[in-house]
């Protein structure tokens, strides 16, 4: 197995972050395997497939893989994050003969590691996960990129030049989205202020409204939620400022303020990706899959009524140039939160750099937690 631990870490499923699985975009090598029998797919969750949030996001390109792929595709949910009860759901199914599982939680990646061992003909895809081998592969997406472009779409809808974030834990994969929205806004105009706070919670819509309403209050224009709840949209939308959604097409919440949200399309991962394991392709990378703006599996959902033509044309060119390698948003001169140089101009942070982020950027407005 080849393990890729993060620097930093914080415990909960979307730590999905943390989860480090590449340290480079390029691997060494990658590992060749052949599926055994007729395929058959099972998904494992944590709580509920339908959780509004993460789950969700993972359901909807479980149901692609079912519909596009026509394979037997089974389901369960409410397995806990603890290597006895996920081992015996995992038995269960290889018992019966599925042969390509999918786990669903950072918390997964190392009892799968060790199911993988014990099943080497079975094919394991580890969302968020920390390990790899020759017939277990984890899979995250580039989200920074998103929020990049989001970051653009508040930076074109500010008038106090006050934006905020709500996110979870400091951890890379939550500190890179803050960071790169605060940079996207800084495109538009270098005088922006992104106010970033963190709730320790991926999940409390109480406590998340009233982090919401506190950032209202210090006059941010423009909301935004690294979550799965849509408390900070919620809020947004009685206040009548624009607001961006994470994870789903969060537009239920707030539809006539919502710009965008920043959404995963795990379908553009999971059926190209199941359908080479099926063909005997399937060659797992050494270091995961690390997926972005250029494969779809990171995108935006479709934009709010209030979102202008030029806003919209300034998003599509950004995006364009983030496909085609013109475009960076980590690129250099890069600054810290107190005007440290971090990437010098010409340069740009390595996958590496990206998974252990443990500041913020020039133009953030709060504090990095300390670190255990």
């Amino acid at each position: 197995m080849t393990i890729r631990k993060p620097k930093r870490s914080a415990g909960s499923c979307l730590i999905a972050a943390t989860a480090a699985i590449l340290a480079s975009s390029v691997a060494s090598g990658a590992f060749a395997f052949t599926l055994e029998g007729e395929p058959k797919v099972a998904f494992i969750y944590a709580s509920a497939a339908q959780d509004g949030g993460w789950n969700e996001a993972l359901e909807a390109g479980r149901k692609a893989v079912e519909e596009e792929l026509k394979v037997p595709v089974a389901v369960t949910e409410n397995i806990p994050e603890e290597a006895t009860k996920l081992r015996a759901a995992i038995d269960l199914y290889v018992k019966r003969g599925f042969n390509i599982i999918v786990g669903t939680t950072y918390g997964y990646s190392a009892p799968m590691a060790e199911a993988a061992k014990a099943y080497p003909n079975v094919a394991f895809l580890s969302a968020s996960g920390t390990e790899n081998g020759p017939n277990m592969e984890s899979f995250y997406a580039r989200t920074y990129q998103g929020w990049y472009l989001a970051g653009i779409a508040a930076g074109q809808a500010t008038k106090t030049k006050k934006i905020g974030i709500l996110a979870g834990f400091p951890v890379g994969v939550v500190n890179w989205d803050i960071n790169s929205f605060a940079l996207g806004a800084r495109s538009v105009d270098p005088s922006i202020e992104t106010i970033a706070v963190y709730t320790n919670s991926w999940w409390d819509p109480v406590k998340e409204g009233q982090v919401a309403q506190a950032i209202l209050d210090q006059k941010a224009d423009v909301l935004a939620t690294n979550l799965s709840a849509t408390s900070a949209l919620d809020a947004a939308e009685k206040a009548g400022v624009p607001s961006i959604g994470f994870q789903l097409d969060m537009s239920h919440a707030a539809p006539k303020t919502i710009q965008t949200s920043v959404v995963f399309k795990w379908e553009k991962y999971l059926v190209p990706t199941i359908k080479e394991i099926i063909d005997g392709s399937w060659k797992p990378e050494e270091y995961g899959a690390f997926e972005g703006l250029d494969k779809g599996v990171v995108d935006l959902a479709p934009f709010g009524p209030t979102v202008s033509d030029e806003t919209k044309a300034k998003i599509e060119a950004a995006k364009q140039d983030i496909i085609a390698g013109k475009l960076d948003p980590f690129q250099g001169p890069l600054k810290k939160q107190d005007g440290t140089v971090v990437v010098e101009a010409g340069a740009k942070v390595d996958d590496a750099a990206l998974w252990s982020m443990d500041y913020f950027v020039e133009g953030i407005t709060g504090t990095m937690p300390a670190q255990q």
